[in-house]
């Protein structure tokens, strides 16, 4: 075992009891390994969505203000009381941050499995991976194939085990094809190319012309853009065409997910040989697993009366799958790295980095197709 460091840095996310968020790095202490624990020198953790729901919650980040020093920045920002109700549970607990990441093992615990990943580079899943170091459970981490950087091995699990939960889940409720939104972003690319590999139609929701032509690029054939005049028709189309009747919605608020909802109704009542009051009869389902748009979710009429809505989290689905399901996901990730889950980031930048406010409002506007990288080694 190598020797470690007494003490390293990590961004931490506090709610004051005055409505206030406070974000900073903090000297926090290097935890040894137990016996089936590992250690990991972190050199890449992605920035995702849901990083950022912990990250600044539900603070008004047009107030935010930056403070503190170069090597020691901080932020501050301005809750409003939706947001300290909706965060009243972490009110005055300063919190680490950053689902998963990857790094190289610099020590391990006595176990066999422990040892056999000592001076590996692993991908982790585990919280608290905006830190210089991470000490884990060894079943939190996966080891990389030889060569792979951290940068390419960060983002192994959020994205492309969501998008391979969206396929498992389709077949396990028996539908045959997908609806997605925000569907240009990384995850959307995976899903794209999981669903071409795997012969599932899948119709993606875009809202810019850049966009559709970036989903093109990879071979997705049906894709419709929200900003157009037609999108309501042409979404109707390409449900009809697919026979989708199952959707993933990563805008939560507004009118989009009603809007598939009443597509899959108008596609299947266009199919009907009868006319009954009640609609079509078809079940349909759209689950909203993101909240990129915070107002609330607007549902119109002409759903029928066998539409489900509901709300969709990676974590209960990997509780709730069997363990060659799990196995199968994890493999699959691996085998693909370099190709279906390759994942690009717009900016890499160190712990201290990330708490610079130009830097933030860049990675909290959530951009499709924009992801950052935070560093702890730099």
């Amino acid at each position: 075992m190598s020797e470690l460091p007494q003490s390293q840095l990590q961004i931490r996310t506090l709610v004051t009891p005055e409505g206030k968020l406070e974000l900073s790095l903090a000297d926090v202490p290097v935890k040894a390994p137990d016996e089936n624990e590992v250690v990991v020198k972190v050199s890449g953790a992605p920035i995702n969505p849901s990083d950022l729901g912990l990250l600044v919650g539900g603070a008004d980040m047009r107030t935010a203000v930056q403070g503190g020093t170069k090597d020691r920045p901080t932020i501050t920002a301005d809750v409003p009381e939706a947001g300290m109700r909706a965060m009243k549970a972490r009110i005055g607990q300063s919190m680490p941050v950053g689902n998963e990441g990857a790094g190289v093992v610099v020590a391990a615990g006595s176990s066999p499995a422990a040892q056999a990943l000592m001076g590996k580079m692993v991908t982790c899943l585990g919280g608290e991976m905006y830190s210089q170091y991470r000490t884990l459970n060894v079943g939190q981490c996966m080891a990389l194939p030889d060569g792979t950087t951290a940068e390419q091995g960060a983002s192994c699990y959020v994205n492309p085990l969501t998008a391979l939960s969206f396929v498992e889940t389709m077949r396990a409720e028996g539908h045959t094809a997908l609806v997605h939104t925000a569907a240009a972003s990384n995850l959307g690319q995976m899903l794209n190319k999981i669903c071409l590999k795997d012969g599932v139609p899948i119709v993606n929701i875009v809202r810019k012309k850049e966009q559709a032509d970036l989903l093109r690029g990879i071979g997705a054939t049906h894709i419709v853009d929200s900003s157009s005049p037609t999108f309501f028709e042409d979404l109707i189309g390409a449900i009809m065409e697919t026979g989708a009747t199952l959707g993933f919605d990563a805008i939560g608020g507004g009118t989009l997910a009603g809007q598939i909802l009443v597509a899959m109704e108008a596609a299947a009542s266009r199919k009907m040989k009868e006319y009954s009051r009640y609609g079509s009869g078809q079940e349909t389902q759209v689950y909203i697993y993101g909240r990129l748009d915070l107002s609330p979710t607007m549902l119109s009429p002409g759903l029928g009366f066998s539409w489900n809505l509901g709300g969709y989290l990676l974590t209960p689905f990997l509780q709730k799958a069997a363990p060659e399901v799990r196995a199968r996901m994890y493999k699959r990730v691996i085998d693909e790295l370099h190709t279906t889950f390759a994942s690009h980031y717009t900016g890499t930048v160190s712990l201290a980095g990330a708490l610079d406010l130009e830097t933030l409002h860049a990675y909290n506007a959530k951009a499709t197709g924009e992801k950052y990288l935070i560093d702890p080694s730099l």
